[in-house]
This record gives structure tokens, C-alpha cells and sequence, in this order.
């Protein structure tokens, strides 16, 4: 799926062991360089699909027609905004890496809950208001417990419908992060077993159907995300040679990503282009734009690029996640509200100036004044947990092995 709509949605929405004693992956390291163009980089991702999803996609509420219908000219290159999630994922796969490396596990899972929680709650539990009591149009079928199971972010692991379609992508980066975590616990958050993996992961994938028509059920294919591990293996492989240098390998899995990645994107991108917005658009034109977001995070990481800083990048990077998580459900109702009375270019400039603007306040007030205190919480609750897990399996060896030093005692010698 490569638009940011939720499998299985209205067609209003869009788009572990013990954790504290396990071995870091590697030496403590400093915070990692801030790479201020990829931080750009992803607001311009995140506007494209705000485009794509007010300009393009297939919704009525301009006020006559679908979206495409009322910006003819602005959908031919909007259509292509879903894109912007292609190279969250890839972003993803670099950035991730390139954050936890040298993190302990229990360190690992407190940033991510730190990082993703505020904002997604604040998100959550304001466009759940909004479609459950104030704007039933939207066609968001939801109940009580579907919103507040939302507020977990695992709603989809458990066929609860999304609070807002765009939130698939979140399931997708959770599944990641989990790759990641068992590398670590594994001790394999080396380049060795990195590139490996980044070669293999996306290689399963291929075999999904084969292994769901084998084993049953569907956790083939939440496992090894088969559409999308390409990309974020290949940001997995950009971050190796990014930090470790370049060697032919690393390349060649890089490429091999590609590839792959253009393939998956080709096949459903043209078919949703159709589907979901109404123009036809060939496959191949999605190969070059997969192949062109790779190169340009490359351009950005591995050239002197990485080492440019504009003004505003940083926030920049900081406004991303909280406009991903608030643009669609609430400028749509933003469109409605507005089209009747004013022009639509002027509808839609307030529109982004209010998104953005209900960004900036979630990232001021809410991510920056609470995120560090939740990851440090969560952090030494998993460290915490760990310790327990470890403290009992001890305590029920020890018990084990007393219990058989008894009854070898009952027993007696062996006669012989």
C-alpha cells in the first residue's frame, strides 16, 4: 500500500525478553550529527501528501466534484504526493539506525514512545472529537473503545478501524522499530549483520504469498512488510555506508533495494493513481521517482550536503510528524467549511497556515515539554521490567534446580 490510506478503511480516511540486561549493540556513542536538509526534507514529504490528499485524492468536499475536478491543473502533479511516504519510510530507515546505534534496548523503546506518543495522542483524541461528535460526515464509522484503542497506536495489529486513515504508516514504523529492537537483543546491530539483514529482510518479503498460502493467517505479511522493508533496508543500507563507508556490498544491497522498491511502488502506484484519483499514470514513472528519492537522501547524507544547515531546519523537521498527524481529517473539514464562501487557493493557503499552526503548538507545548520526561520514564520502566524478567528466571532456575537436587536425594546411588 503506498498511499496513506489504511487497508480496510472508509474511503473518507486517505491514506520481549529481558530488556535491561541485554547486551548494548555497541559502545555507548555521542548524539548522533544532526543532518539539518534531511530535516527539510521531510516537511517537504509531509506537504506533498497534505497536497495529495486535499488536491487529489478522490474527496468531495471543495463542494462540486472530487478534489481532482476542482484543481485540475495542481492534481496532475499532486497525484504524485503520496510519494512523500515512500520517502518517510526511506528517511526512516536511515535516521532510525543513525539515532539508536549504541543505545541500549530499554533506551531505544523510551525515545521512540517519547518521540511518537504526545503528538499521536494529542491527535488522536482531537480528530476523534471531530468525526465523533462535531462532524459525522466524514464517514468514519468509530465507536468509544475504537477511539480509545487508538490511543495505543496498535489498533491495526487488532483490526480496530483507524481514528484517522493516515495512521497506517505508524503500524508500518512500529513493525520496524521491532526489527530493530531484536537485532539489538541479538547483539546484531553491527554492519556485518546490518547489511545482511537489509539484503534478506526485503527477500523474504517476495516469498510472502507463498508463505501465507502455506502457514495461513496474515502474519507473513505484518512480519516482513513486503511492500515497504525495501525501503527502509535501503535507508538501513544508506546509513551503513553513510557511517561505516563505502564498500561494493553495501552498494550492491543498496541497489538491490532499489530496485525492489521501485517494483512494489510501480505496481500498486499505478493502480491507486487510477483508483483513487482517476488518472492514469504509468508504471514506470514510478520507478524514477523511487529511484530519485533515493538519491536524493544519498545526496543529502553521503556528499557534503550532510554537512549544510539552513535556518529553520530544525523546525522544520520538528513540524513534520504533528502536520502528518493533524492535516487530513481536519482540512478537509477546514475545505468544507470554507469553499462556500471564499476562492480556493485562499481556502486552502488558511488551511495549511491552521494545520501548521496547530503543529507548531503541539510540537511547543506538547512534544518538547513532555517527550524527554516520557522516554526517560518509559526508558528505566523497561530497564525496570527487565530486571524483574531477569530476577525471575533466576529465582525459578535456582527453584528448578533444588527441586531435582531433591529428588536425586530420594532417589538415592545408583545401585550399580
Amino acid at each position: 500500500m503506498i498511499t496513506t490510506t489504511a487497508p480496510g478503511q472508509p474511503a473518507t480516511s486517505q491514506p520481549a525478553t529481558s530488556v535491561a540486561v541485554a547486551p548494548a549493540a555497541a559502545p555507548a556513542a555521542a548524539r548522533p550529527p544532526r543532518l539539518a536538509l534531511l530535516d527539510g526534507l521531510r516537511l517537504v514529504a509531509a506537504v506533498a501528501v497534505v497536497l495529495f490528499h486535499w488536491t487529489a485524492w478522490h474527496h468531495g468536499h471543495w463542494g462540486s466534484g472530487t478534489a481532482r475536478e476542482a484543481w485540475p491543473v495542481l492534481s496532475r502533479l499532486s497525484v504524485f504526493g503520496n510519494m512523500g511516504v515512500q520517502l518517510f519510510f526511506i528517511i526512516s530507515g536511515f535516521v532510525i539506525l543513525l539515532s539508536s546505534y549504541g543505545k541500549t534496548p530499554a533506551r531505544f523503546i523510551g525515545s521512540r514512545i517519547g518521540r511518537l506518543y504526545p503528538a499521536y495522542w494529542a491527535a488522536v483524541l482531537l480528530t476523534g472529537a471531530l468525526v465523533l461528535f462535531f462532524w459525522p460526515e466524514t464517514g468514519v464509522s468509530l465507536s468509544l473503545a475504537d477511539w480509545a484503542m487508538n490511543l495505543t497506536m496498535f489498533q491495526q495489529g487488532f483490526g480496530v478501524p483507524h481514528v484517522d486513515g493516515v495512521y497506517w504508516t505508524l503500524w508500518a514504523e512500529m513493525r520496524f522499530y521491532g526489527w530493530i529492537l531484536a537485532l539489538m537483543l541479538l547483539g546484531w546491530l553491527t554492519p556485518g549483520p546490518l547489511v545482511a539483514f537489509a539484503a534478506l529482510w526485503p527477500t523474504l518479503g517476495l516469498f510472502e504469498p507463498q508463505i501465507t498460502a502455506a502457514l495461513g493467517g496474515n502474519w507473513a505479511e505484518q512480519v516482513l512488510i513486503p511492500e515497504h522493508s525495501p525501503l527502509f533496508a535501503g535507508g538501513m543500507a544508506l546509513f551503513l555506508i553513510y557511517r561505516f563507508g563505502h564498500t561494493p556490498l553495501r552498494w550492491a544491497v543498496l541497489l538491490y533495494n532499489v530496485v525492489l522498491a521501485a517494483h512494489h511502488t510501480g505496481v500498486t502506484g499505478a493502480r491507486e493513481a487510477l483508483e483513487l484519483v482517476g488518472y492514469q499514470v504509468p508504471e514506470q514513472a514510478y520507478w524514477g521517482i523511487v529511484a530519485g528519492l533515493f538519491a536524493l537522501v544519498a545526496a543529502l547524507s553521503l556528499t557534503p550536503l550532510r554537512s549544510v544547515s539552513l535556518p529553520g531546519m530544525a523546525l522544520a523537521g520538528a513540524l513534520t510528524y504533528p502536520v502528518y498527524l493533524l492535516h487530513e481529517i481536519w482540512g478537509w473539514w477546514i475545505i468544507s467549511v470554507l469553499s462556500p464562501a471564499l476562492p480556493r487557493p485562499v481556502v486552502l493557503a488558511v488551511a495549511l497556515a491552521v494545520v501548521f499552526a496547530a503543529a507548531y503548538l503541539v510540537n511547543r507545548y506538547l512534544e518538547r515539554r513532555f517527550g524527554p520526561a516520557l522516554g526517560r520514564w518509559a526508558g528505566r520502566g523497561v530497564e525496570a521490567a527487565g530486571r524483574l524478567a531477569g530476577s525471575a528466571v533466576r529465582s525459578l532456575g535456582r527453584s528448578a534446580g533444588r527441586s531435582a537436587g531433591r529428588g536425586l536425594e530420594r532417589v538415592g546411588p545408583d545401585p550399580k
